[in-house]
């Protein structure tokens, strides 16, 4: 009886709190999938979570064994989400965001070892390619860490740790896959991010207001409806021991980002600049070919997804 009865796929989402996270505890639950979370809920919202049988919250932390063993007892799957995001953390506090994410990893593979769990997903991050060599970016692209001095990699080192352990341990699973989200956005995603962050300064902006960097940098941004959807796919159709970036291959200049979102405000602000912190890379665009092979199509553009999240 009790919580999984007659449940054949149960899985442990660590960082279920979180934005994305949050976001797949919903998806798959709504799909009938019981679901784990595992948060400290330091960063994360509870209120995310759609109130539904078919989710679990156990309060703890990826860096604490005992936590993730008890959260991943009776899994078929785990989702390793648990990070520390948001550009202000990395330079803030370094030292958590590595700890969170090499405790974090080593903790997973040595559980789903242990409890023989034979299926495991492992968020990484386009921040792993820093300045890539080719735009868009395939997943053969050379991870980097271009200047060890500087705690803005602190996340992209951990991320790149996370995924050497993954291949290095994947004769383990039955499925281990590399999943590289290229920067999501939706509602209630937090304030560290670029798009809520204009949005915030742009509310309050009366006739000028200021984005970091020459405005021409670009980037790729997907709806967080696209991502689950792609998620899923290759939830169900991606290959062992395989990497898939997440996003869409619709480049925008932050600048034209920023006027988009004020033309939504139907406001009239004059853009000005300001520096941006060292060791931001100018552009970034996934490749998504290997997500397209799998049936992925993207349904919602830039503007309309701006305009889900604003109006």
């Amino acid at each position: 009886m009790g919580f999984y009865k007659k449940v054949k796929k149960k899985i442990l989402v660590t960082g279920g709190t979180g934005f994305i996270g949050a976001a797949i505890c919903n998806f798959f639950s709504n799909k009938g999938y019981y679901l784990t979370i595992l948060d400290d809920n330091s960063r994360g919202k509870l209120k995310r979570i759609k109130q539904n049988k078919n989710i679990k919250i156990i309060k703890g932390d990826v860096t604490n064994y005992k936590d993730v063993y008890r959260s991943a007892v009776g899994q078929s799957h785990i989702f390793h989400l648990a990070a520390i995001n948001g550009t202000k953390f990395f330079y803030e506090k370094p030292d958590k965001v590595l700890d969170v994410a090499c405790k974090g990893a080593i903790n997973i593979i040595d559980v789903a070892k242990k409890l023989k769990i034979k299926n495991i997903f492992l968020a990484s991050s386009s921040e792993v390619y820093h300045y890539p060599k080719k735009i868009p970016t395939d997943e053969t692209e050379t991870m980097k860490i271009p200047d060890v001095f500087n705690p803005r990699y602190s996340y992209a080192g951990g991320k790149i740790l996370t995924e050497l352990l993954g291949i290095n341990n994947a004769r383990f699973f039955k499925k281990m896959i590399i999943f590289r989200p290229h920067n999501v956005y939706g509602k209630d995603m937090g304030q560290e991010h670029v798009i809520p962050e204009l949005i915030r300064k742009i509310k309050i902006a009366n006739s000028s207001m200021k984005i970091k960097g020459s405005g021409f940098e670009t980037r790729s941004f997907i709806y967080i409806d696209d991502f689950l959807e792609a998620f899923y796919l290759i939830f169900k159709k991606g290959k062992h021991l395989n990497i898939y970036n997440i996003g869409t291959e619709e480049r925008v200049r932050i600048l034209d980002l920023t006027k988009i979102i004020i033309k939504i405000f139907k406001k009239k602000i004059t853009i000005g600049q300001e520096k941006i912190a060292k060791g931001g890379t100018s552009h970034r665009c996934p490749n998504i070919n290997k997500i397209k092979k799998l049936g992925f199509k993207k349904k919602i553009n830039l503007k309309e997804g701006l305009c889900k999240i604003i109006l």
